[in-house]
């Protein structure tokens, strides 16, 4: 296969870990998404993910990881973020630069925080320092929705809140049908996700962070808010902040430069 794609899982104690890669470069970007992990996994989709984020194979093999299939209640963001040391090293990945999205730049700030000398460089879209009072009543919304098994009004609430209107015009329209597409057969996992969003916060450790940070948000972000990316920028010694105009949460989507801003940053 042209972008040299594979579907792998990876043991850990007491568990196992999805993930996916593509491209051959010498170098390794790990990306780790966000809260949509809680409702379906990487498992077996490297085609399907490696599109996006092609202007990197050259240089880099880039992974994408999933949390660990066996999430239990009361699991933490340094919970996941241990797991994913260990399984960079199971795989034989000495040190990456790590870019995180929503919950997933969460977990890349402990992981940088607990163990600086796998993370090369840092990236975090659209992410916070800990559960803010935004943050928090998104996140709460959701348990509700997801305990009710609501899935509807978790997709039309989920996609208000993250898309620009002017995404939203052509989005709605897929309304009817979304409550019908990506149920899980069970919320645990989503709820194990969720709830450890609501127990996050890094803020006294961000000033640890010693590693080239890049920060990226969006000026409208209704999540975590545009604040929260102001933050991370004011604690993290020497990083750099971007926040899109007219962008909210789904900036990484929107954003028609959101991987170029990475790429040129990593060189």
């Amino acid at each position: 296969m042209l972008w040299n794609c594979k579907n792998g899982c990876v043991k850990l104690e007491n568990g196992t870990m999805d993930y996916v890669s593509f491209g051959s470069g010498g170098k390794n970007l790990i990306l780790l998404p966000g809260l949509s992990d809680g409702l379906a996994t990487v498992k077996g989709k490297a085609l399907l993910l490696a599109g996006p984020y092609r202007l990197f194979f050259k240089e880099y093999t880039v992974w994408m990881f999933s949390r660990r299939n066996e999430l239990k209640e009361g699991v933490s963001i340094r919970d996941m973020a241990a797991d994913q040391a260990a399984a960079m090293e199971a795989l034989g990945i000495k040190k990456a630069s790590v870019c995180g999205v929503s919950q997933g730049g969460m977990i890349a700030q402990v992981l940088a925080v607990d163990f600086p000398e796998k993370v090369e460089k840092l990236i975090l879209a659209v992410t916070a320092p800990s559960a803010n009072e935004t943050a928090r009543e998104c996140v709460e919304d959701w348990i509700r929705m997801a305990e009710g098994g609501d899935h509807k009004s978790l997709m039309i609430d989920t996609a208000e809140k993250s898309y620009s209107q002017a995404k939203l015009k052509s989005y709605r329209k897929l309304y009817p049908v979304l409550g019908m597409v990506g149920k899980p057969k069970s919320y645990e996992r989503f709820l194990a996700n969720a709830r450890a969003i609501l127990g996050f916060d890094a803020t006294g450790d961000l000033g640890k962070i010693a590693c080239p940070t890049l920060i990226l948000g969006g000026e409208e972000d209704k999540i975590v808010g545009a604040e929260a990316s102001r933050e991370l920028h004011e604690r993290i010694p020497g990083s750099r902040l971007y926040l899109y105009p007219g962008l909210g949460h789904a900036a990484y989507e929107e954003a028609k430069d959101f991987n170029r801003r990475i790429c040129v940053f990593l060189k």
